[in-house]
């Protein structure tokens, strides 16, 4: 178990992809990480999120919401995953502030020592804050290729891409790549 001490949270929220979230569910605990699935709570002690395909239920019991940054500097990676995931969490009441899914990853990418995984249309999640992937190689579901581009990142045609501190991949269905990528990092750090 090389990534013994390690913490990974993975964002949550309804229409997620069974397959990925399951299979990162038994993965990175198999490599000795603790996982956290995180997501906003709208002050209840927990959700249930049903996938997009399954209709599979899933249950959260933690926030990103007040999450001080002395706790999220102890998350070795952060990871947004595909599907609809980052189009729930973007919503906000006051569109004249960012999305609380938002500005938590703003901080995440803030924190040179937290890997960042993004993966398919998670990117959408980063829409309000270009500037986070402005000029970074990354790749994205072909539906938002021309979202990347419009944030100013590099598009690069490969399943899976790494720009230092970031890990971005092609669709939830290359997950197997993208988790075994983040491992490699992480056991390299």
């Amino acid at each position: 178990m090389r990534l013994q001490g390690k913490k990974i949270g993975v964002l949550i929220e309804g229409d997620f992809y069974e397959k990925e979230i399951f299979y990162y569910e038994h993965r990175f605990p198999e490599e000795g990480v603790e996982l956290h699935f995180l997501s906003r709570l709208w002050g209840q002690p927990s959700l249930t999120f049903l996938g997009h395909e399954y209709r599979a239920p899933f249950v959260c019991f933690e926030s990103f919401e007040n999450m001080s940054d002395e706790e999220l500097r102890s998350y070795s990676a952060i990871i947004v995953p595909s599907g609809m995931v980052s189009d729930r969490l973007r919503y906000t009441d006051d569109v004249t502030k960012l999305p609380p899914a938002t500005a938590f990853i703003q901080r995440a990418f803030a924190e040179k020592d937290v890997l960042k995984g993004i993966i398919c249309h998670g990117m959408w999640l980063l829409a309000l804050v270009p500037e986070l992937v402005r000029g970074r190689p990354v790749v994205v579901h072909n539906n938002l290729v021309g979202d990347a581009r419009n944030m100013g990142a590099i598009y690069t045609d490969q399943d899976v891409v790494v720009d230092g501190d970031l890990v971005t991949a092609r669709t939830g269905g290359h997950c197997h790549q993208f988790a075994r990528q983040i491992i490699d990092l992480l056991a390299e750090r």
